[in-house]
Parts: C-alpha cells; structure tokens; sequence
C-alpha cells in the first residue's frame, strides 16, 4: 500500500568512508546505507524499512570512479550506471558490462543510479515489498510461489521456500566476467568472488547478498582474464525500458580461430541468485563455433 509521507529518520552525511562505516557499526540493522537512492526511496515511502538512520554516502568521492589496475579495472561502488554505460575503458574491455548497465531501467534513473546500488537493492517481490508476511519478511509462508500469484519474474530453478530474484543487470555479467566485490567494515576488508556475493534463500532468506549490516561494498574489481573475449548480453522483458528481467543472459568465450578455449555463460531473473551454467560450458569447450554447437 502506498503512503502519503516517508516516516522520519536522522539522516547522516559521513565526510569520509571510515566515518560511514563507523556509522553502520553504530546502528547496524536499524541503519541504512543511502547510495543513489533508487531502491530506497520506493522502501521508505511504502514504509515497508523504517531505519533509525540513513547514512547518505552522496559526499564520499572516495567511492566513486573508474580505474585501470595492473590486472584489470576498478570501479567504485557510487560510481553511477551511465557512467558504467559510456565509460570507454570499459567499453573497450568488458562491454558485457556496459551493455547489462545500459538496461537498466530508463536514461532518468542510469544518471542516479550506482553499480553498488543495482547490485546491493532488495528483491522486487510485490509481496515481500508491500509489506505481507513472506517468509522473507520473518513470516511462514511464500505468496509469490502460489500457482495464481503474480510470480512471472520469479525464480524456476533453486527456490528454497522464496522464490524472489536479484533483480540486478549487472549481476549477471559481472559473474560472467569473474569480477570481485571489495567489501569493507571498522574491523577491516574483504574481497568476494561475484558468484559468491549473492545469497541464497537456503543459506540465510533475509539477505540478497552476503553484506552484514556493519558492511559496505566499497568497489568492485574485474581482472583482464576475459579481456579480449567475445561478449554477449540480452534482457527479456514486457517493456525495452524501466522493466525488470523476465530473464537475461550472459556470456563470454574465448577462442583461438573458430575453436572456443572457454566460456562462461550465466542466467539472471530465473533463480534466486544469477544462475552460472557449468555444464553449458564444459560442453562447448573445445568445441568448433558453429550452428551445431550452438544449438
């Protein structure tokens, strides 16, 4: 149910990372980690999160920007998704990347929009978001896995009671490009494969990603090993824009000639976490590039 007013909370303006973080130390779940907003005004206004304190990241250039490393690229959590989009470092490199961020909703939203935000946003369940009694949301039972429900962006592989998606583009390809997420708090830093951000209802059904509430993901790194690669993204959805995925793919090979040496093709908005097809790629490698192997 939609609100007429956003219930009140203290809103923090850290001046530095190390402030922010000692800030989600502090508050821990009654806090909120504001990036570009995205996902978290719809949560506030619905009133379906009501923090004690929204911790505004906007001030810390810290976490923004795009940088070329030693072994690949560097892009910083507040970094926007237009940026993501045009930037030529990675239009040159990983354009798997820069093609999944230029679906992402519309050209209004990409503008305000941070790769950590699309990748760190909750589930878009109609259920869950409006504030029902989900098994997500701590009661006993999964509306959306209903035969009648309105479930058609849901998960068809790996349910576990929620049958909720990531609803993140980027997702997708940033498993394909064997990216990791750099993830800090007050005790210190982590770095975390991409297939081994996102959380499964199995594992732990409140959370979408492994971030504790003290987290933050910091920036996110993609080494050069599918530099060179040919790269593929496609989003299926009932709208070209400001829709979610019914589902997506994507894919990088490697070959020498018409020989594929490697693969990595991944699946988003069909299970709970973007879906890596192993056995797809175990099955095309070595093998020549045509028709048949393709089909």
């Amino acid at each position: 149910m939609m609100k007429d007013m956003i219930p009140g909370f203290e809103l923090i303006q850290p001046a530095s990372v190390e402030g922010a973080l000692n800030l989600l130390e502090e508050y821990r779940e009654d806090g909120w980690a504001l990036a570009g907003g995205m996902d978290s005004l719809g949560w506030f206004k619905n009133r379906g999160k009501r923090p004690e304190a929204v911790i505004d990241l906007e001030g810390l250039d810290a976490l923004r920007g795009i940088d070329e490393t030693s072994n690949g690229i560097e892009i910083g959590a507040l970094t926007t998704l237009t940026e993501v989009e045009r930037n030529p470092l990675i239009r040159e490199r990983f354009s798997l990347l820069s093609e999944a961020a230029s679906k992402v909703a519309s050209p209004q939203i990409r503008n305000a929009g941070t790769l950590g935000g699309n990748l760190c946003q909750d589930t878009r369940c109609w259920y869950y978001r409006y504030g029902v009694s989900c098994y997500r949301a701590g009661g006993n039972t999964c509306y959306a896995g209903a035969t009648e429900a309105l479930n058609r962006e849901h998960a068809i592989f790996g349910a576990n009671r929620c049958v909720a998606v990531s609803p993140s583009d980027t997702a997708t390809a940033l498993v394909a490009l064997d990216a990791e997420m750099v993830v800090r708090n007050s005790s210190g830093e982590r770095v975390i494969k991409a297939d081994s951000f996102f959380m499964e209802p199995a594992v732990d059904i409140m959370r979408m990603t492994v971030l504790n509430p003290e987290d933050l993901l910091i920036k996110v790194r993609i080494p050069n090993t599918w530099n060179g690669a040919d790269f593929y993204f496609e989003k299926a959805s009932d709208r070209e824009s400001w829709d979610f995925a019914l589902v997506s793919v994507a894919s990088a090979i490697k070959s020498t000639g018409d020989r594929i040496d490697d693969a990595r093709i991944v699946c988003g908005a069909v299970q709970c976490i973007p879906r890596r097809l192993q056995e797809v790629e175990t099955m095309i490698r070595g093998q020549i590039r045509n028709e048949d192997t393709a089909a």
